[in-house]
């Protein structure tokens, strides 16, 4: 099993734990907890329930103070768009936190490690922990400098497929296909690969239990690696 290095992420997100056993239980995954025969609680489970409120709570704070011409309607989507399980995987990019997180050998076999879900959940869990262990401020100053930064662009992460066909839109003539690469693996888990293209040319691929996840999952992939070249036109 994977030999996590605390001490290299905690330097990464500038908090150092006083209580280790927070940050440990943010990055074990129930899988990894089973095979080890840890008692209840030794996974991130139960953190990470405590970590979606502290980050609703921040990030609502957030939106409230910095938005103030926002409606209620308006300051919820925007809530949403920025705590959306592709918006944490995509911060968690910045200090590679599915390196840290202890699979399961059998997770880590069917792709565990680069599933967005997992990897939103051990961030979560870690902002549970950092609560836990530093207080609400503490909280916060990892929220506001890892989650709630370069907003209008996180947004787009909501609802992939439609933010990449927005900014395909942008440029008459251009066209956003979708294509079927291979399906396989047994029907009770299946994998799909799709890749998508814009008039012809590859932005994305994408993996997923059905057709349209793996399309989710080819638009994100597009708009990460648009996201990291800071180039927004295709």
């Amino acid at each position: 099993m994977l030999e996590v290095d605390y001490g290299e992420l905690q330097e990464k997100i500038g908090y150092k734990f006083k209580d280790e056993g927070f940050l440990v239980r943010a990055l074990t995954h129930s899988s990894y907890a089973n095979e080890a025969s840890q008692p209840f609680g030794s996974d991130y489970e139960r953190q990470e329930f405590l970590g979606d409120a502290v980050l609703e709570c921040i990030s609502s704070e957030f939106i409230f103070s910095n938005y103030p011409d926002y409606p209620e309607g308006k300051m919820t989507k925007l809530r949403a768009s920025l705590v959306c399980e592709p918006a944490l995987a995509y911060c968690a990019k910045e200090f590679s936190l599915d390196q840290y997180i202890r699979l399961g050998k059998g997770e880590e076999m069917t792709g565990g490690r680069k599933r967005k879900s997992i990897i939103s959940d051990c961030l979560e869990a870690m902002i549970g922990g950092i609560y836990l262990d530093g207080g609400f401020d503490a909280a916060r100053d990892f929220v506001k400098r890892f989650i709630l930064t370069d907003v209008e662009k996180k947004t787009l992460f909501h609802d992939c497929k439609t933010a990449l066909q927005e900014l395909v839109q942008k440029t008459p003539g251009k066209k956003l296909v979708y294509t079927l690469v291979s399906a396989s693996g047994p029907d009770h888990d299946k994998c799909f690969v799709v890749e998508a293209r814009v008039s012809g040319r590859l932005v994305g691929k994408g993996r997923g239990q059905s057709k349209k996840k793996a399309e989710q999952d080819a638009a994100y992939n597009a708009l990460v690696a648009m996201h990291k070249e800071d180039a927004w036109e295709i």
